[in-house]
């Protein structure tokens, strides 16, 4: 484990004649959280596909400096994962050197991987369970975790995974929740992106529904699957298929 401008972020060798793989989580993720039952995901997709990989936890999750009075003054605002895509990650991938990754994203990561690559030049990307605006179905679930959280053993489990719980929770609970976020919106940015894009979805997601993926338009190409018996983790419910997929998407990826 390393750090780069104060991010927690893990750095997995490979080959440095195709593009690197750039990993970017969900809206409770962090590096610790790629892992599932089957082991560090990204290592394996980075092994199965002979390429470097660069995993992080973004600002307020994992090991990386926390928020201060994130539900006050530095409560996050409905551009968060524009400004996540459009200032956070290239300053990142500026610090590395890495130059048109292929990025892989999951829910929030997924969204920001999109909003990315409609500005950034990138080799391609790969999303699972992205959210491309706001469903009541999402709002649903996320007020669900809020309960879960207050009165439920959500904060302990994901006090594993977090330095500062409360942090990482908040600052993803109460922007989805706040009325400025509901018009949020990004297919029409999406369809500005020229590289190829792979997209999954669990057909029993309960914080979208299919039409994200379905809905997904750009001006490249778009590969879309949907996993059985899969809910909003791909790469930990059906982990092997999540795989097969990405790394067959990858061969066609310089």
């Amino acid at each position: 484990m390393r750090y780069c401008a104060g991010m927690e972020v893990l750095h997995i060798p490979g080959a440095i004649t195709l593009a690197p793989l750039v990993f970017l989580h969900e809206g409770l993720g962090s590096v610790a959280m790629w892992q599932g039952r089957q082991g560090n995901w990204p290592a394996q997709v980075c092994q199965a596909a002979g390429r470097a990989g660069w995993v992080y936890s973004r600002r307020g999750y994992g090991h990386s400096p926390v928020i201060p009075e994130v539900r006050g003054s530095g409560r996050l605002g409905a551009d968060y994962m524009h400004r996540e895509a459009w200032e956070v990650l290239p300053a990142l991938l500026h610090e590395w050197g890495v130059d048109k990754p292929v990025l892989i994203g999951h829910s929030d990561g997924g969204t920001i991987a999109l909003l990315h690559a409609a500005r950034f030049a990138v080799a391609g990307c790969v999303v699972m369970a992205p959210h491309l605006w706001v469903e009541d179905l999402t709002l649903s679930a996320i007020e669900a975790a809020k309960q879960a959280f207050e009165t439920g053993d959500l904060r302990q489990k994901l006090g594993r995974y977090h330095a500062d719980v409360d942090c990482a929770f908040w600052q993803w609970n109460d922007v989805w929740l706040s009325q400025a976020f509901r018009s949020f919106d990004i297919r029409e940015e999406c369809q500005a992106i020229t590289a190829p894009v792979l997209a999954l979805q669990g057909v029993d997601d309960a914080y979208g529904s299919l039409r994200h993926i379905h809905e997904l338009h750009t001006a490249g190409t778009v590969e879309r699957h949907v996993l059985q018996a899969c809910g909003h983790s791909p790469h930990k419910d059906q982990a092997q298929q999540s795989l097969d997929w990405v790394v067959g998407f990858l061969k066609g990826v310089a």
